[in-house]
């Protein structure tokens, strides 16, 4: 039986090029807002990065909702991070970054907090050429190495 694990998956720039993306926590929002009917979108200063960040609640499909938080924070520094999600979710989220956020498909790297926990910490490209059918499935056998 496949499992469902649920966990929090960050998104990430290639290494050595923080600013791929060429974004701001305003067009951040700007995009989600285009792409998902009524988020919850909020800024607040993380303790943690002292900078501003960006928390969002969308919904990926009729009543499937995720949160994450993103942080852009100058040329160089960049993240988005989902919080709870599965794969499937994370894989529908991925794409949608990928696709129609960055300016090019190869520009996102991921990791999930379970490969994190277990001390793997370097983030893996996300590949440009799968759907989120196969992104997610990408990312649950990427649970299943650390899922144990």
């Amino acid at each position: 039986m496949e499992r469902n694990t649920r966990t929090n998956f960050a998104f990430y720039p290639p290494e050595r090029d923080g600013g791929a993306w060429h974004a701001t926590l305003e067009s951040l929002e700007r995009a989600l807002r285009e792409a998902f009917p009524d988020p919850a979108i909020g800024h607040r200063r993380s303790g943690i990065h002292e900078m501003t960040v960006l928390d969002f609640e969308i919904e990926l499909a009729p009543d499937v909702w995720v949160d994450g938080t993103a942080a852009i924070f100058g040329p160089d520094y960049a993240y988005i991070t989902l919080n709870d999600v599965t794969a499937d979710e994370a894989g529908v989220f991925a794409v949608w970054l990928r696709d129609s956020f960055v300016p090019a498909p190869d520009l996102v790297r991921f990791v999930s907090s379970l490969a994190m926990a277990d001390g793997e910490e370097t983030p893996l490209p996300l590949p440009s050429d799968r759907d989120s059918e196969g992104v997610g499935d990408l990312l649950r056998r990427h649970l299943d190495a650390f899922d144990r």
